[in-house]
């Protein structure tokens, strides 16, 4: 009996390297996004001196939001990998940059950039607010408002967790 509970123990500690495919994915993904990234910067220096104020201004901040979702995407797969699946040999992948990423930060971290990256496309909405009808401005602002209240919720609750792990 005992056999078989360290057994499916090794399974299922084991099974943590299934994650490397969803983290190879998202390698693949964000080399796409950077290709995307890059036509997209190619067609805003080609129009660098048509655009107006405003539509200089919508190019840049689309420039700014794929920077910040790639950047959302890169903490996922090295706090993920490193939390869940195994730790960087530090001689080989110094990955200090980030911080200290364990689960608590990492979702602080996430729901940050969340709003960052919802906070960018709100300001891109607002300045070009006539495409837009009054109802689905009023959503957008409350689906932002969302994020912002749920990191804020999150945040607490992570300070409060950390401190009752200081009492403990």
């Amino acid at each position: 009996m005992k056999s078989i509970e360290i057994l499916v123990e090794r399974i299922i500690l084991s099974s943590r390297w299934i994650l490397v495919a969803f983290y190879l994915g998202l390698v693949a993904a964000l080399a796409v996004y950077a290709v995307s990234f890059l036509y997209k910067f190619i067609k805003v220096t080609k129009n660098v001196f048509v655009f107006d104020d405003a539509e200089m201004i919508l190019a840049m901040l689309g420039l700014i939001d794929a920077a910040l979702v790639a950047s959302l995407i890169l903490m996922v797969m090295i706090a993920g990998y490193e939390n869940f699946v195994s730790r960087f040999d530090e001689a080989e992948a110094d990955v200090s940059f980030l911080g200290k990423l364990d689960a608590g930060s990492l979702k602080i971290k996430v729901a940050s950039s969340i709003v960052a990256i919802s906070s960018i496309h709100l300001l891109q909405v607002f300045l070009n607010a006539q495409q837009y009808t009054t109802t689905q401005l009023m959503w957008l602002t409350f689906m932002h408002l969302a994020f912002v209240i749920s990191a804020v919720l999150l945040g607490y609750l992570e300070r409060i967790m950390a401190q009752l792990k200081i009492k403990a």
